[in-house]
């Protein structure tokens, strides 16, 4: 049997999507503001992430009919599948098949259904679950990494992180709400992390990008925060750090109600 080699450029593998009904097994407090859930079950059994920036589609009933519809729902069927639950994108931060356990980490921000929930979930609460539909496979073949983000992104900048090999280097960017927030990110890579601290409104991660000295050899580059601001990020590692465009990845993990496209 001949051995399938994943390619050492940078690609996409796509899943089968299958929704799973999955029992919270363990709720942990990781900062004031972010929850870390543990999920299990039988039905996570096959459940694959090759990407670290992965996301599945988290469901969340807002009445009986829409948690009735649950049980028969297919993900991806559209206007044809009866009542739809509110759905949020969330990154599986950590999943292991053999104890059949996937984390999902959580941002307590106060609104929306997938914070609302987070904040009163329990063991023995059942979380419907879907995908992911399909993973960007990111090979470790860079000299450097970096990785920009608010504490939405950083799930993936972990996940990023544990995967470096040592003689790695990524410098790391992520903007949280104050000091109480920041994480300690764990990686065989040599790693350097600048923490922007949105309280008192003295540091911005915009103006920060602007001051990085960019890591020097081979670099790729992730972004990931508010939609608007993921945009303007990414033309000032363009426009003013002179990155390369095809090795630069800018994605908006959400949108500030309100915000006009530009």
């Amino acid at each position: 049997m001949t051995e399938v080699i994943a390619p050492q450029t940078i690609h996409r593998v796509m899943h089968e999507i299958k929704r799973r009904r999955l029992e919270v097994l363990r709720v942990v407090e990781l900062t004031p503001r972010m929850r870390r859930i543990t999920l299990g079950g039988p039905e996570l059994a096959g459940f694959v992430s090759l990407g670290t920036d992965d996301h599945v589609k988290l469901l969340f009933p807002q009445n009986a009919e829409q948690a009735a519809a649950l049980e028969n729902l297919v993900l991806g069927a559209g206007k044809d599948n009866g009542p739809m639950p509110e759905m949020r994108d969330y990154t599986p931060r950590r999943y292991d098949l053999e104890t059949l356990e996937l984390d999902i980490d959580f941002v307590l921000h106060g609104d929306g259904p997938a914070s609302t929930w987070a904040a009163q979930a329990e063991p023995g609460q059942f979380l419907h679950i879907g995908g992911p539909r399909g993973s960007m496979i990111v090979p470790d073949i860079f000299d450097s990494y970096l990785l920009i983000g608010d504490e939405t992104a950083l799930p993936a900048i972990a996940r990023r992180l544990e995967g470096l090999a040592a003689n790695r280097r990524a410098l790391v960017i992520v903007e949280v709400e104050n000091g109480k927030e920041q994480q300690e990110l764990h990686s065989a890579a040599e790693v350097n992390v600048i923490w922007v601290l949105r309280e008192g409104g003295k540091d911005h991660l915009l103006s920060t990008v602007r001051q990085i000295k960019v890591p020097t050899g081979n670099l790729y580059t992730w972004v990931a925060t508010e939609s608007k601001v993921s945009r303007q990020i990414r033309r000032v590692l363009l426009d003013e750090h002179g990155l390369d465009e095809q090795l630069v990845k800018a994605v908006g993990y959400w949108k500030l109600e309100g915000s006009a496209e530009q």
